[in-house]
């Protein structure tokens, strides 16, 4: 390369730092013990197939081609799409929610949103439909469709007519069709806190609308009434042998998780509860146990075409102090179905890191071309090429505050911060391991103290870190703030001798977390000390999410320098 097109070259990468973030140099590093102290047997793949918050999951088969769908809430795009040949090897494909006139979540808290999204094909009329409750705008119970989850090109929603939450449908052999949903029992009937039943409706496939008048009580409360189960919910039909069954999760969505399974000559009932249930959860087992895996439940099935079974669920790994940081997850276990009852192999011991491959698939996981599990590490350069699809925004496109260039990503600032419940100037990826490293390189350099850019670390707009660069007066400073239950505090803060490029980085050993930067490429130095993740475990936050880390820039920051 000649000296002339070396100067080229340096001036169109040069990054001038201005009131607009460019951010540079993306990298996740996930290093969890459980991956280095279990390397993968012959023949295995990981479970979590999908780790850090992808909750709810459900999966559907055309032919040889699997897609899984989970919810997202107020993530924008929302419900993450995969594709998988095999069921060990998973690409995103995108997102069924895309557009605006599909997902209105702009003022939603960040666990309303999109609620267990349930995708099923119809070889009928050969449509793939996604069916959910949106908790927001008024929207309630809706589907879209389309021919080809790989094109994309889903509809946009079309309201059901009904209440409750967690639809599923179901296309029966003669083509005619159920929904069936989570809701509260008919008014007056209420016996208990958390006391639900589960409804079926016949679907009209033509007008995709429920049928008027045919809604029935299919299952009270749970398998035993008598019992008290409490939120009986996220159904879904299977029929084999001529028999329908009906498998639900029990137990709400934390520790008493299960799943349950009944079954009946008609998908409308009655439904028979089978003797063995559940046939899925770590309830039972012993808390102090090594590894341990939690709140197991909210599955769905799906048939390979040479007649196996695999069932995937939600569940959380806990970290040392049992704290749920990286959200509900997405497990994935083989299912014996050679009796009456389908049985998750090992559903009902302490879940394995890893389990056997089903017939004929080889593990590419972290190939680079598929999404990756395990212990691994994300890298983005942001040089124009398109954002990758893990990247997600809160209640709004990510197209409206991020510009790509060949020389990094901008992201301009909006008049609102990180606690509002309002669309935010931030992108996130989301926290996927128990020890992991998160770094970025930033040019910016701030005009007013309301200006702030750097890194967050998110549960919810009522818990978070902001790790960033802001103004006070004439001086710049780094700051890191804590905010817990809505109140802020500045952590610590530290005056910068210069402006322009900074390196930042939240890294994380389980509960702790240390927040460094480094100056032009200079060595990191800690802000902060060690600090708790408390504030981003979902049990301490509360609502459904997993922690976050955001790309974040304001022009609203309420932080103010001592």
């Amino acid at each position: 390369m000649s000296s002339c097109q070396q100067d080229h070259r340096n001036q169109k990468d040069a990054v001038v730092a201005g009131r607009e973030p460019v951010f540079q140099n993306f990298e996740y590093v996930g290093n969890d013990k459980i991956y280095t102290q279990n390397s993968l047997p012959e023949g295995h793949f990981y479970s979590p197939i999908l780790q850090g918050c992808y909750p709810d999951p459900s999966i559907t088969r055309k032919g040889g081609d699997y897609y899984l769908v989970t919810s997202s809430f107020v993530m924008f795009p929302g419900v993450p799409i995969f594709h998988s040949k095999d069921l060990v090897n998973w690409k995103q494909i995108g997102h069924v929610l895309d557009r605006e006139s599909q997902l209105k979540v702009e003022t939603a808290g960040i666990s309303a949103g999109i609620y267990a999204p349930d995708i099923m094909y119809n070889p009928h009329n050969d449509t793939f439909y996604m069916i959910t409750t949106q908790i927001a705008s008024g929207i309630g119970n809706m589907v879209v469709k389309t021919k080809d989850p790989l094109q994309g090109n889903w509809s946009d929603p079309i309201k059901l007519d009904f209440g409750g939450i967690d639809p599923a449908l179901f296309f029966d052999d003669d083509g005619k069709a159920y929904v069936i949903h989570n809701d509260a029992p008919d008014e007056g009937k209420e016996l208990y806190q958390g006391h639900r039943v589960i409804k079926v409706w016949d679907y009209d496939v033509e007008k995709d609308q429920v049928i008027a008048g045919t809604d029935k009580i299919i299952v009270d409360g749970g398998v035993d009434i008598a019992q008290k189960p409490i939120w009986i919910e996220a159904p879904h039909i299977y029929k084999r042998n001529d028999k329908y069954y009906l498998m639900c999760a029990e137990g709400g969505t934390g520790g008493n998780h299960s799943e349950v399974v009944f079954v009946s000559d008609s998908p409308r009932g009655p439904y028979k509860p089978a003797a063995t249930n559940p046939i899925l959860s770590q309830r039972h087992l012993d808390k102090s146990r090594s590894n341990a895996v939690e709140w197991a439940g909210h599955a769905d099935l799906v048939e390979t075409p040479n007649g196996e079974w695999y069932g995937v669920f939600l569940a959380i790994r806990p970290n040392e102090k049992n704290r749920v940081n990286t959200g509900r997850e997405t497990f994935i276990l083989p299912v014996d179905w050679s009796g009456e009852w389908p049985v998750f192999e090992g559903g009902m011991e302490p879940l394995r890191p890893s389990i056997k491959m089903p017939q004929g698939a080889e593990n590419k996981m972290n190939s680079g071309e598929f999404f990756q599990n395990g212990n691994f590490t994300f890298i983005d350069k942001f040089d124009g090429n398109g954002l990758d699809d893990r990247w997600i925004a809160l209640r709004g496109p990510r197209e409206k505050f991020v510009e790509e260039r060949t020389n990094g990503l901008v992201i301009k600032p909006f008049d609102v911060n990180i606690k509002a419940q309002k669309p935010i100037s931030t992108l996130f990826h989301r926290q996927q391991h128990i020890t992991f490293s998160a770094s970025v390189d930033m040019y910016y350099k701030p005009e007013t103290e309301s200006d702030l850019a750097g890194l967050a670390c998110v549960q919810s707009e009522t818990f978070n870190y902001v790790f960033g660069v802001t103004k006070s007066g004439a001086e710049y400073y780094i700051v890191l703030e804590r905010t817990e239950k809505g109140e802020s505090s500045i952590i610590a803060q530290a005056k910068l001798a210069e402006i322009g490029k900074i390196s930042l980085k939240v890294e994380a050993q389980g509960d702790d977390y240390q927040f460094a930067y480094a100056l032009d490429s200079g060595d990191f130095e800690n802000l902060g000390g060690t600090v708790s993740g408390d504030i981003l475990s979902t049990d301490v936050a509360g609502g459904f999410t997993g922690a976050m880390i955001g790309l974040y820039a304001t022009s609203a920051s309420d932080i103010k320098i001592d």
